[in-house]
């Protein structure tokens, strides 16, 4: 009976990651269509032909023309600065906000939560017309404040945030209160620290979402020079045609940042979302 058991986990197993495995190579294809086509002709990228994968010659005058053609190090530049500033923005206004909801006792509290809840369930883009009027008004266009300043607040990072300073337990404010601290020292010496992983966990999100953004800054910048990554792509694309593997190039060079921030901070991703700020 034993050894049946034993099969049938075994199978089970193999199946499992059979599976996973499959759904693994299914998540690759589009990265490794796009690597492949950055080394093809413009003829070979657009041929109807399925079972032209490889190309017959490997090319890299697609990588040296993106490179001679757009100025990658401002690119780099904007994108990083971009990525910066709204991730230092992110985790302050969503690290006080979410102690402020999780810990302390205040009129209209669960309302302005609720406030917060429903803007999470509203599609951004509903967001992108005042927030411009307030740019153009304010005579910030063309600037890096422009493009911060739709994350200068996030809903989701005080979502997550709350939930952290939630899963820690009372007896740490009270202890801390006996000891004489007052709110704001419990929470900068107490209670921050504490909420670290979530913290990393919040800015590698916002990180990842101001790479990836598009709308936002091809609506608030019209100067090339002001332009992150994901803008300076979209302006590849073609009307009447398109030249693939040089669009390929530049988006397989404008993945690199976020190759990198995934190497370095692999760990403290997986183990901020596991851990929901509760490691100490």
């Amino acid at each position: 009976m034993s050894q049946n058991r034993k099969v049938n986990k075994v199978i089970n197993t193999v199946i499992i990651q059979a599976v996973l495995i499959l759904f693994s190579i299914l998540m690759i294809v589009p990265f490794a269509w796009m690597f492949l086509t950055s080394f093809k002709t413009v003829t070979e990228a657009t041929s109807v032909n399925p079972f032209v994968i490889f190309p017959k010659v490997w090319k890299t005058d697609a990588f040296v023309t993106v490179w001679n053609n757009m100025s990658f190090p401002l690119l780099y530049k904007n994108t990083l600065l971009l990525i910066f500033w709204r991730v230092v923005c992110a985790c302050l206004t969503a690290t006080f906000a979410g102690y402020a909801f999780a810990r302390l006792q205040f009129p209209g509290k669960n309302l302005m939560f609720s406030l917060v809840l429903i803007q999470m369930m509203i599609p951004s883009q509903i967001f992108t017309i005042p927030q411009y009027t307030m740019i153009s008004d304010m005579h910030m266009t063309n600037t890096m404040f422009a493009l911060v300043f739709p994350g200068l607040v996030t809903a989701f990072g005080t979502f997550l945030l709350r939930q952290a300073y939630m899963q820690l337990p009372k007896d740490l404010e009270e202890a801390a209160r006996l000891d004489g601290c007052s709110i704001p020292q419990t929470f900068v010496f107490i209670m921050a620290p504490l909420a670290r992983s979530s913290m990393v966990a919040l800015g590698i999100f916002t990180a990842v979402f101001a790479y990836k953004e598009l709308l936002w800054p091809m609506v608030v910048c019209t100067d090339a020079k002001k332009e992150p990554l994901a803008a300076a792509l979209a302006t590849m694309q073609g009307q009447y045609a398109t030249n693939y593997p040089q669009l390929m190039a530049a988006s397989l060079i404008a993945c690199i940042p976020m190759i990198i921030l995934y190497l370095i901070f692999q760990k403290q991703f997986i183990q901020g979302i596991a851990t929901s700020g509760t490691k100490l």
